[in-house]
């Protein structure tokens, strides 16, 4: 190879290497690798009912009755009482939405009715239905209580009749013995959107 041949060649070899080194340097200014750490903060969930977690509460009219009603630890016509519910959301950083529901509920007296926020009803489902509402994620207070009353009258009837009536269906319904039901309380999440639209 003549010596010209050879000057050529190694400039060539020269000039490669030098292009790729440029090409490798404007490349390497496109790519650029971050290592780092993700932090996300989680939400808390706090729900409880009546100072407990567990969300089913069995409901004796007979442990609520009002002292000065009281014939022998039972429930009976001339009865009353009240039991309250306290949903506590307190401690979450999330909006709550709580329903309530009822199970296991034995034979109810046909005279004893309850009453919730002043309205009278001849059944507990009929209130349950009602209740469901929510807690704001941003709210002060996220406590609630949800008080419902009960009463079985005494004599029940705007006739003589009516009275009598009524007397006989209570002399019955006092062999039922015991009157409860299971009150089941929901506690769901509200999403960020639900949350707002309160």
């Amino acid at each position: 190879m003549s010596k010209k041949k050879k000057i050529i060649a190694v400039l060539a070899i020269l000039l490669a290497i030098f292009v790729s080194f440029l090409g490798g340097q404007t490349f390497s200014k496109y790519i650029t690798e971050v290592v780092g750490k993700a932090n996300a903060r989680i939400a808390n969930w706090h729900f409880l009912v009546n100072e407990q977690e567990a969300t089913t509460q069995t409901i004796d009219l007979a442990s609520t009755v009002n002292n000065g009603t009281l014939i022998d630890n039972k429930v009976a016509p001339g009865t009353s009482g009240k039991f309250i519910i306290t949903v506590d959301g307190t401690g979450s950083d999330v909006g709550i939405q709580y329903s309530l529901s009822i199970e296991n509920e034995t034979t109810k007296p046909r005279n004893l009715f309850f009453t919730y926020k002043g309205q009278k009803y001849e059944n507990i489902e009929d209130i349950v239905n009602i209740t469901t509402n929510n807690i704001k994620a941003d709210d002060e207070n996220k406590v609630r209580n949800i008080e419902i009353q009960w009463e079985w009258p005494y004599e029940i009837g705007g006739s003589k009749e009516e009275i009598n009536q009524n007397d006989k269906e209570d002399m019955e319904d006092l062999k039922i013995g015991n009157y409860s039901f299971d009150l089941i309380v929901t506690g769901t999440q509200l999403t960020p959107r639900e949350n707002a639209e309160i």
